[in-house]
């Protein structure tokens, strides 16, 4: 699916509803099309949830918070884990 403006910092979710990375970017058309000639479709850049996860659990009282992921979901329960997944992160 395309990335949007604004979607920097939402999850990338998996069809079972675990969250799989955080989106980060898309190509940037101008810089593709003058490096190659063409501008590729759907070329977007997220981080793994693993660093993310790896960061949470250095603060005190989130790590026992984290849920592991869990098996096949259907799609109502697939945005539901993802919304209960998804929070903002303040960082200084």
């Amino acid at each position: 699916m395309p990335v949007q403006p604004g979607n920097s910092g939402g999850s990338l979710v998996a069809e079972t509803g675990c969250v799989v990375g955080i989106v980060r970017a898309k190509l940037n058309d101008l810089t593709a099309l003058a490096s190659s000639g063409s501008v590729p479709q759907n070329v977007n850049y997220a981080v793994k949830v693993k660093y993310l996860r790896d960061l949470l659990e250095t603060i005190s009282g989130v790590a026992g918070r984290i849920k592991p992921p869990s098996g096949n979901v259907k799609v109502r329960e697939s945005v539901k884990a993802a919304e209960d997944a998804t929070v903002i992160v303040l960082v200084y």
